[in-house]
């Protein structure tokens, strides 16, 4: 029998971010989850190593990686509009429900239950959960910071706002990562290379 899970998790690349916002350069969806998947496995070692905790690194970054599968199928929701009111983000969650359903089915029977917890946030993850937003923040923070470093001042805002939303999950472990790796954001080829 065939399973299409692969075939559709490849299609992450067809799915633009940032669909709202003017961008000099587009970001998809399988770059997005990437880049979430690495920094959610950094906040967790960072957690770890520098904050007494005792997480699972890896399995934060194999949550980071799926975290966003379900805009393939739902496309990725700008956030104004998925927050316009309540009765929008809940109609929005039931449809992200069956769309993770789907992507389930899609595994052979046999598998389904490894990757229920990327789909459906399970209590023994919540910590890694929350490292997983923080690290899907970041990873918009870092967004903004590009585009506006290439004078595209649309993402301004974007950029304040993110921030702030990054502080409010009071992770010292997402604070260390941004005090230790943001900078490099800010640097051209030849200055990340000269330190």
């Amino acid at each position: 029998m065939s399973y299409n899970f692969f075939s559709m998790f490849a299609r992450m690349k067809h799915i633009d971010r940032w669909a709202l916002m003017r961008n000099t350069r587009r970001e998809n969806l399988s770059e997005h989850s990437a880049d979430v998947a690495a920094i959610a496995h950094a906040v967790a070692l960072l957690k770890n190593t520098r904050f007494g905790g005792s997480v699972n690194a890896e399995r934060a970054a194999f949550l980071g990686l799926y975290h966003d599968m379900p805009e393939i199928i739902t496309g990725d929701m700008p956030t104004p509009v998925k927050y316009h009111s309540d009765a929008l983000h809940d109609a929005f969650l039931q449809v992200e429900r069956e769309a993770c359903d789907r992507l389930l089915s899609m595994l052979p029977e046999d598998l389904r239950q490894s990757y229920r917890a990327a789909f459906f946030h399970e209590e023994e993850d919540a910590y890694l959960w929350r490292i997983v937003k923080a690290a899907d923040k970041i990873a918009a923070l870092i967004k903004c910071i590009e585009e506006e470093q290439a004078g595209n001042r649309e993402f301004r805002q974007a950029l304040a706002a993110t921030k702030r939303n990054i502080e409010k999950l009071e992770l010292p472990e997402a604070e260390a990562f941004l005090d230790e790796f943001l900078g490099g954001f800010y640097l051209s080829l030849d200055e990340q290379q000269s330190v």
